[in-house]
């Protein structure tokens, strides 16, 4: 059996959970893909605003779940495909969510008095290495705001690092060229996870 700690990897709220899971000590190396971020980042550009209306134009939304329509997820997830891939990964893909993570992960954690479920202690010096990549044209989860949660990370000892692909959208991890996102993303976990656990 294999005692090792294993590499953490999450993409959009799974970025999230990945955060939440390296700042309880968890993992070797962890990376996110843009990632939703946690508690405490109060960047939102015009896409992601755009991007999100479907679900934050109605507050009973935060008590459904929510669908986009598939001209809004191709605006919000597939923007770097042709509408045709984006109806066919919307076909093949696409189901509703629970609204209450946009509306209670999303604005009201930052807004609330006290510490929500997606805290984090930005300044932990004991804790995993953590890469943040970026897509360069993410309308859901911007650059901007991928770069200002990694700058919350500025204080800690422990290693933090972001890079972007430029022509990426938020459907990284199915559109075409995937496999060089992949293969980054390993090759930096496993070169840190390495260095840490010598």
């Amino acid at each position: 059996m294999d005692d090792r700690p294993p590499i953490i990897m999450g993409h959009s709220f799974g970025g999230t959970f990945t955060q939440l899971l390296v700042n309880r000590g968890l993992g070797a190396a962890a990376v996110t893909i843009d990632t939703a971020p946690p508690e405490g980042v109060r960047v939102n550009p015009p896409s992601q605003i755009r991007s999100l209306f479907p679900v934050l134009k109605n507050p009973a939304n935060r008590h459904r779940a929510v669908g986009f329509t598939k001209e809004q997820f191709h605006w919000a997830f597939a923007n770097t495909v042709s509408r045709e891939e984006s109806d066919a990964a919307y076909d093949r893909l696409h189901i509703p969510a629970p609204g209450n993570w946009v509306w209670a992960y999303g604005l009201i954690a930052n807004w609330k008095p006290g510490h929500q479920e997606t805290w984090v202690d930005y300044d932990l010096d004991d804790r995993a290495p953590l890469l943040f990549i970026a897509g360069g044209k993410d309308h859901l989860m911007p650059p901007a705001v991928i770069r200002s949660n990694a700058k919350k990370y500025r204080n800690s000892e422990a290693l933090t690092d972001y890079y972007e692909f430029p022509e990426r959208s938020h459907f990284t991890g199915v559109e075409p060229g995937w496999e060089q996102v992949a293969d980054y993303a390993l090759d930096w976990a496993t070169s840190h996870a390495h260095a840490r656990q010598s």
